[in-house]
């Protein structure tokens, strides 16, 4: 993989985030963040990257072409390892998980994991920090390539031009 100078941080606090870090662990953080900026830069549509904190954590949104999801970058309270945060209402880390299954650890529907001696592995991650920083564009695009939805019939249209009951996908029943 290329390896580019990485910009000075833009906002204080997000310097001050990462340097009250121990040095190993600002290694590490130091090193997805410069995979995040440089995986942005070499993606067409992205635009730059605004990088602030959301939850006190380093965060890189695409606020200026809106196209994709919010990345975000820290420790799991409960056990310390890296660990690089997504949507948790976005199908991404589900996504990531069919396309990587043994190449990364996962953190429920919300983050990829990283021990403190872990390899991480650099080409699935550029790709995975791909999907998300274009996650709204190919929402978006796979709404716009879609057939239209038919509005439902209203109680003022004819029998005869309402579609068929059994044309109609049933409603699971709750039990």
């Amino acid at each position: 993989m290329k390896r580019t100078s990485i910009p000075a941080f833009s906002d204080r606090n997000v310097a001050k985030v990462f340097d009250a870090y121990p040095a190993d662990i600002r290694a590490r953080l130091m090193r997805l963040r410069a995979i995040i900026l440089s995986s942005a830069k070499d993606i067409d549509g992205v635009g730059p990257l605004d990088e602030t904190l959301k939850w006190g954590q380093p965060s890189y949104l695409t606020t200026e072409s809106g196209s994709g999801s919010t990345i975000r970058i820290g420790r799991e309270k409960t056990d310390g390892r890296i660990a690089m945060y997504f949507h948790c209402q976005t199908d991404l880390v589900a996504t990531f998980r069919e396309l990587y299954p043994t190449q990364m650890t996962y953190g429920g529907n919300r983050s990829i994991l990283f021990g403190a001696s872990d390899r991480i592995p650099e080409k699935a991650l550029r790709h995975c920090i791909g999907l998300a920083l274009t996650y709204h564009a190919r929402k978006s695009a796979a709404k716009s390539n879609k057939v239209p939805v038919r509005k439902p019939a209203s109680r003022t249209t004819p029998a005869s031009a309402r579609p068929k009951a059994a044309a109609l996908k049933p409603r699971a029943r709750r039990s």
